[in-house]
């Protein structure tokens, strides 16, 4: 989640809402990645989920984390977040704790950073008495279990979100994701990117697969936590057909996210509740948290991050449809879309694939995807086919950019994990069941030892 903004200019046009997002462009040398992905934090000895406070807590992991030069991010008294040159650690709402990485240039660089983060994380867990593992959602808990952390957002997200759908408490407290943040060069750049990553973000969320436990049973889907999103907020999630329309760019998305309501204002160190309220009417001095005032554009900054489709617009593209999992997965997510939409050839060859597919047809994958999995059907055919013809094309494109380590292997090896799992068919929520209904004896405690980081 983001750190918020601080300062800006007063919003009075549309046009500087539209300047903000075409802002990001960048030409391609100044490509980057930042990769974030977010773990549940429990205790060793009972495998509950971490409280803020008390000993082994999540204020004392954070408090740790400050040996490695880690800068805390206080919020009425408390830490809620760390900062050390472009990366941060942030909470989630129930805890969940987010590495965002800074903006990297290879995948290389990026394992580096992931390898860093949990080295640091083995030296300070031990002593408090805690784990952490990468799920997509808790396997054990109940909302009523976890506890919230101090943060003024959460507490106007937890009141709003019960009256928009019947799952948004459990997507703020027991949701776990991956995703990955990607430039473009222009507004043709990003819109052709945006395509493509929405289109194939439901074959993500199939590859990723890896939240199939709901409070110790199997909860009958493969990606719980994509399916959450289905009933959390029809004004803020979901798939934008409109991505898709002729003339689709900047302009189109900015009259989007002044559809989508408001949560809050920022304004020197308090959150504002103006749930529900209307962006278009806070730049006409219209809001009743701030009346006769207007936004600054760090206010625009803030609401972009209160909308939650699959793909993101920022400054740049958030692709978010994977479950977390293992090192290996936390790599092969930005390794994919690095590989489908970095090389021109690649992106071409993509958008390609995509091109004749329809909104319906999308929006079925979007809903059948987290029950099936790879076993979606699509055209008459498993999703798993356009699995082998996409990780081809990732593959290539990553092989085209040629971004060697030290040991002069390029990228190609980070989609080895994701590469199995579309020549097997078999998803990481599969290989959790299986064991579930096998050697685990139908309890879902192994996984708290097995599928911990390490």
């Amino acid at each position: 989640m983001s750190v918020p903004s601080k300062a800006g200019e007063p919003v009075t046009s549309k046009r500087q809402l539209v300047d903000y997002l075409a802002a990001g462009s960048k030409p391609p040398p100044a490509w980057r990645m930042g990769t974030e992905h977010e773990k549940f934090v429990f205790r060793r000895d009972d495998r509950r989920r971490v409280p803020y406070e008390g000993p082994g807590g999540i204020r004392a992991l954070l408090e740790a984390m400050r040996q490695f030069g880690w800068q805390p991010v206080i919020e009425k008294g408390n830490p809620v977040a760390l900062t050390q040159g472009m990366a941060s650690i942030t909470l989630e709402p129930g805890g969940q704790f987010e590495l965002s990485g800074a903006t990297l240039e290879t995948m290389h660089e990026t394992r580096d950073e992931l390898d860093r983060h949990f080295a640091q994380l083995r030296q300070v867990m031990p002593e408090l008495g805690i784990a952490m593992h990468g799920l997509g959602f808790d396997p054990k808990w109940r909302r009523d279990d976890i506890g919230w952390m101090p943060k003024g957002r959460y507490k106007i997200m937890r009141e709003y979100m019960p009256k928009k759908g019947k799952l948004g408490l459990d997507m703020m407290l027991r949701t776990a994701t991956v995703q990955v943040n990607l430039d473009f060069q222009s507004e043709a750049d990003m819109v052709k990117k945006f395509q493509v990553s929405l289109a194939l973000q439901p074959l993500a969320t199939a590859l990723f697969a890896n939240s199939p436990f709901t409070e110790g049973k199997p909860n009958g889907y493969l990606s719980y936590r994509s399916h959450v999103w289905t009933d959390t907020d029809p004004d803020r999630c979901g798939m934008l057909g409109f991505v898709f329309d002729a003339g689709f760019g900047f302009e189109r998305y900015v009259d989007y996210l002044l559809d989508v309501p408001m949560y809050f204002v920022y304004r020197d160190g308090n959150y504002l509740d103006a749930s529900g309220e209307s962006f278009r009417d806070y730049m006409q001095g219209r809001l009743s948290a701030m009346p006769g005032q207007v936004p600054l554009i760090t206010d625009w900054a803030d609401h972009v991050t209160t909308a939650f489709p699959e793909v993101r617009l920022k400054r740049y593209l958030e692709l978010r449809g994977a479950d977390a999992g293992g090192l290996d997965m936390l790599c092969a997510l930005p390794a994919l879309w690095v590989g489908l939409l970095y090389d021109t050839t690649a992106l071409d060859a993509a958008h390609d694939l995509i091109r004749d597919w329809s909104v319906e047809e999308m929006t079925v994958l979007r809903r059948d995807v987290p029950r099936l999995g790879l076993r979606a059907p699509h055209r008459g055919r498993p999703l798993r086919d356009v699995a082998g013809r996409v990780l081809a094309i990732a593959r290539a494109g990553l092989k085209a950019r040629a971004r060697q380590d030290g040991g002069q292997s390029d990228e190609t090896a980070y989609l080895a994990p994701i590469e199995v799992i579309a020549e097997s068919g078999e998803t990481n929520a599969d290989r959790l069941l299986a064991a579930y209904r096998g050697r685990w004896r139908e309890s879902v405690d192994p996984i708290f030892a097995e599928e911990a980081y390490r």
